[in-house]
């Protein structure tokens, strides 16, 4: 909703063990754990092992043990990667908030506030059409898994600190003054029900949602946000 928001990483391959396409090897593969399979070598491709277990198993029911062990690497290995299980649906989250940041100094001081928010978020959440099933499933797990709340929780308020950073410097306002705040968190909540509204209807387009419910938004804050 990175929510990117959340930033779908559609420039890289994320872990296909997102919805259908499950990447990696499924744990009911004889070859999963096994002593001859290959380490994985970097965090995407620890990431694909994790989501595969995820799918098979449920993300509760999956330890850290057991990611470990599919990917034949040992527990004090994984936590070079991901510094707990709840990280790991999240991906590249800080590289992604630096990126958001990057895309909201780069629109025009002419365009309207809430139309470079507006146009940040889009293009920040933009998926293609190869990765839409791996984003949906990463999306559900941080979305409606009641142990991935509190987590959650924290990952969005460093989002909304980037809004809320972004609309500060455009009014003159500090960053956690009100107005920024409030923004930022509006923007969060358009956000979040946007994705639920995708993730509830596949045949909904995430951008569109995304659009209209930022332009409503806009519409409600009014002209006045330079």
């Amino acid at each position: 909703m990175v929510i990117p928001v959340l930033a779908p990483e559609a420039t890289r391959p994320a872990p296909p063990a997102v919805g259908l396409a499950v990447g990696g090897l499924a744990a009911s593969d004889p070859r999963a754990g096994h002593p001859g399979r290959r380490r994985v070598t970097s965090r995407e491709e620890l990431e694909h092992t994790a989501f595969a277990l995820f799918a098979a198993r449920g993300f509760d029911a999956t330890t850290v043990n057991e990611i470990a062990e599919a990917a034949g690497i040992g527990r004090r290995t994984f936590f070079r990667y991901f510094p707990s299980k709840n990280d790991i649906p999240w991906g590249a989250f800080e590289e992604e908030l630096d990126r958001m940041r990057v895309r909201l100094k780069a629109c025009p001081p002419e365009v309207p506030l809430m139309d470079a928010i507006r146009l940040a978020l889009i293009d920040f959440n933009r998926v293609a059409p190869a990765q839409v099933p791996l984003h949906r499933r990463r999306m559900e797990l941080i979305l409606r898994v009641p142990t991935l709340l509190a987590h959650s929780t924290l990952r969005f308020t460093a989002w909304r600190e980037v809004i809320a950073e972004f609309v500060a410097e455009r009014t003159g306002h500090r960053p956690d003054d009100l107005a920024p705040q409030a923004i930022a968190h509006a923007i969060l909540g358009v956000a979040v029900a946007a994705y639920e509204h995708w993730l509830d209807d596949p045949g909904t387009d995430l951008g569109a949602l995304l659009d209209d419910a930022m332009r409503q938004l806009g519409g409600a804050f009014g002209a006045g946000l330079g």
